[in-house]
C-alpha cells in the first residue's frame, strides 16, 4: 500500500518529490526517485514527446499556454529564469536527448 500511495502522489503532484518525501516520511528525496518513480516510464515518454513536440516543431501541446512577444508564455507560478536555468544545464540536456531517443523522436 505504501508503495503504490507514494506512487500515485508522485503521478498526481506533477513529480513533485520533495512534497512526497515529506509526506512519505522518507529523509532523503533519492529514495523516492529510486524507489518508487521507475514506474512512471509512461509520463516520462509523455514529457520528452511534449517537450519535442513544443521546442523542435513549435506545436502548441498546451491550450492554456498563449502566444506572446517571446513566441510563448509559461503557465502561471513557473519561474523562466528557472527554466533556462534548468536547460542550460548538460546533465539535464543529455537526460532529455536521451529520452526523446528512447521515445524513437
Amino acid at each position: 500500500m505504501r508503495h503504490t500511495s507514494i506512487t500515485y502522489k508522485l503521478k498526481l503532484s506533477g513529480g513533485d518529490i520533495k512534497a512526497v518525501q515529506g509526506d512519505s516520511g522518507h529523509s532523503q528525496a533519492n529514495m523516492v526517485t529510486e524507489v518508487y518513480s521507475h514506474i512512471l516510464d509512461e509520463d516520462r515518454k509523455k514529457n520528452a514527446q511534449l517537450l519535442e513536440e513544443a521546442f523542435y516543431t513549435k506545436k502548441e501541446t498546451d491550450p492554456d499556454l498563449k502566444g506572446n512577444d517571446a513566441g510563448t508564455s509559461l503557465p502561471e507560478g513557473v519561474n523562466p529564469e528557472a527554466i533556462i536555468k534548468l536547460l542550460s544545464n548538460p546533465d539535464v540536456m543529455a537526460t532529455l536527448k536521451a529520452m526523446l531517443k528512447e521515445t524513437g523522436e
